[in-house]
C-alpha cells in the first residue's frame, strides 16, 4: 500500500492538472461506506491537499473540491443504506467484519443526528454512519442538512492543515520558520495527545492532567513567544499571499462572530439561560470559565504589551498577546462543547470537542488572514481559553462528575445563542469595511 501511495503521489506531483479531480476522489473515498475503512485516506488527504498548497490549486478550491467529495461520499453511502436495508449485511467486507455495521448502529441509536455531526471525526464511523442513516430510513431532508453542516467542518479539519504545509514549501519564509513551527506543532501535540490519552483511557484525574498540561503548554508558549518571530511572520506571509476581495468578505463576516459585543451578549444569554433552567453546576463550570478567560486575556494583553501586524489600522488597539476573539470564542464553544459531552463515551466527548472547537478556529483564522493578530496571538487566546476551560471542569466536579443538559435545555440554549451571534452580526455587517482595511484592498483599489 505504501509503494501504490508513493506512486500516486509521484504521478501527481508531475501531473498537477490532475490534482483536482484527484482531491475529490479521495475526499469521496475517505467518507464512503466499506471502502472508507480500507483506504488511508487521511493521509492521502494530507499528502494531496500538501500538492495543491504547493501552488496548483488555491485554499478555497482546495476547500470547496474537499467539501464536494466528501458530500458525495455522504450521499453515495446513505443511497446505499436506503438501497439494500438489512440485507446490506451480506455485502462484501461487512460478512467478515460485522462489527463495523454495528458499531454505527449503535452511535445512530443513542444518538440520532448528533452521530452524524460528530461521528464524522471519528475514523471507523466516519465511512459508516451515513449508510446506517439510510437502511434506517432517516429521511433524506435532514440527512441532506446534516451532512451540508459536518463536510463543511470536516474539510476545514482535514485539508487545511496539509495545504498550509505545501503552502510554506512553496513560499520563501525567513530563516527559522521550520524550527519554530516544529517546535510549536510539539507542544500542540503533546498537549491534544495527552488529553486524548487521558480522556480514552478514562483516568481517574483526566480533567487534572488536560488542565496541567495546557496550563504547561500556554506557559511555554508566553515564555517562548519573545523568539517564535520567524514563525510568526512566515505563516502571516503564506496567509496574506492568498487574499482575495471575495475571500476579504467572508473573513469579515467571519471575524464579527468573535467581537468583543458579540461574544459578551453570547455568554451573558447562556448564564442567564443556565439560571432559568435551574442547571446550577452548569452555569457554574459555564460563568467560571468565560469570565475567566475574560479576565486572563485581558491581564495578559497588558502584561506582555504585544505590537499587532504592521496591517492593522492604528486605531484599533495596539496589543494582541493574546487574541480576545481567539479565547472568547474558543471558551464560549469548549464550554458548549463540554456540556454536550456530558454523560457520552470518551470517543462522542472528544468528538463534540473537536466540533465545538471548528467554529472558533474559524473565527481565530480570521484574525490572521485580516492581518490583525499574528499566529502565536490566536494560540495563545486557545490555549488560555482550555486553561480556563479545564480548570473551571476540574473545581466543579471535583466531588461529583456533571451532569449532562437534558435535551428539553438544549433545544433552548443552542438555538438562543446561534440567533443571537447571528443577528448581532448581520446588524454590524454593513459596517466592516469602515471598521478594517487593509494594504492588499487599497493596492487592488489604486491598481
Amino acid at each position: 500500500m505504501g509503494q501504490w501511495l508513493d506512486t500516486l503521489t509521484s504521478w501527481l506531483s508531475s501531473h498537477p492538472e490532475w490534482l483536482g479531480l484527484a482531491l475529490l476522489l479521495a475526499a469521496c473515498i475517505e467518507c464512503l461506506a466499506i471502502v472508507g475503512l480500507l483506504v488511508p485516506g487521511t493521509f492521502l488527504l494530507f499528502t494531496i491537499a500538501m500538492l495543491a498548497g504547493s501552488g496548483a490549486l488555491t485554499l478555497g478550491q482546495t476547500l470547496l473540491l474537499g467539501y464536494l467529495g466528501g458530500l458525495l461520499g455522504d450521499l453515495l453511502s446513505y443511497a446505499l443504506g436506503r438501497r439494500y436495508h438489512r440485507s446490506i449485511r451480506r455485502l462484501p467486507g461487512l460478512r467478515n467484519h460485522p462489527q463495523w455495521l454495528l458499531r454505527a448502529e449503535h452511535y445512530f441509536a443513542n444518538y440520532g443526528v448528533a452521530s452524524l455531526l460528530v461521528g464524522r471525526f471519528i475514523g471507523p464511523l466516519r465511512p459508516m454512519l451515513p449508510m446506517t442513516a439510510g437502511m434506517l430510513d432517516m429521511p433524506f431532508a435532514r440527512f441532506l442538512l446534516v451532512s451540508l453542516a459536518s463536510a463543511a467542518g470536516w474539510s476545514i479539519t482535514y485539508l487545511v492543515p496539509g495545504w498550509s504545509t505545501g503552502a510554506a514549501l512553496r513560499l520563501p519564509l525567513p530563516e527559522g520558520f521550520w524550527a519554530d513551527a516544529g517546535v510549536i506543532a510539539l507542544i500542540l501535540l503533546l498537549t491534544i495527545g495527552g488529553i486524548v490519552h487521558g480522556s480514552l483511557r478514562q483516568m481517574r484525574w483526566a480533567s487534572a492532567l488536560s488542565s496541567l498540561l495546557v496550563a504547561l503548554a500556554l506557559g511555554s508558549l508566553f515564555i517562548g513567544w519573545p523568539h517564535l518571530q520567524a514563525f510568526d511572520q512566515g505563516l502571516l506571509a503564506v496567509i496574506q499571499d492568498e487574499r482575495s476581495p471575495a475571500l476579504d468578505r467572508v473573513m469579515m463576516v467571519i471575524t464579527r462572530f468573535g467581537d468583543f459585543h458579540a461574544q459578551l451578549l453570547a455568554a451573558t444569554l447562556l448564564c442567564l439561560l443556565l439560571l432559568a433552567l435551574r442547571q446550577w453546576r452548569a452555569l457554574l463550570f459555564a460563568s467560571a470559565t468565560l469570565v475567566g478567560a475574560a479576565l486572563g486575556n485581558e491581564t495578559l494583553k497588558n502584561l506582555f504589551a504585544r505590537s499587532r501586524p504592521e496591517v492593522l489600522l492604528e486605531q484599533l488597539p495596539t496589543y494582541s498577546f493574546p487574541s480576545g476573539h481567539s479565547s472568547a470564542a474558543f471558551a464560549f464553544c469548549l464550554v458548549l462543547g463540554v456540556l454536550a459531552g456530558r454523560g457520552q463515551p470518551p470517543r462522542m466527548r472528544l468528538a463534540w470537542l473537536l466540533l465545538a472547537g471548528l467554529p472558533a478556529a474559524a473565527i481565530a483564522g480570521s484574525r490572521v488572514y485580516l492581518g490583525v493578530h499574528w499566529p502565536t496571538d490566536v494560540i495563545a487566546g486557545a490555549l488560555l481559553a482550555g486553561s480556563a476551560c479545564t480548570l473551571s471542569l476540574l473545581l466543579v466536579q471535583w466531588r461529583a462528575p456533571l451532569q449532562p443538559l437534558s435535551a428539553r435545555t438544549w433545544r433552548i440554549i443552542l438555538p438562543a445563542s446561534l440567533l443571537l451571534l447571528c443577528a448581532y452580526t448581520a446588524w454590524n455587517s454593513s459596517g466592516n469595511q469602515q471598521l478594517y482595511r487593509y494594504e492588499v484592498i487599497e493596492e487592488q483599489a489604486e491598481a
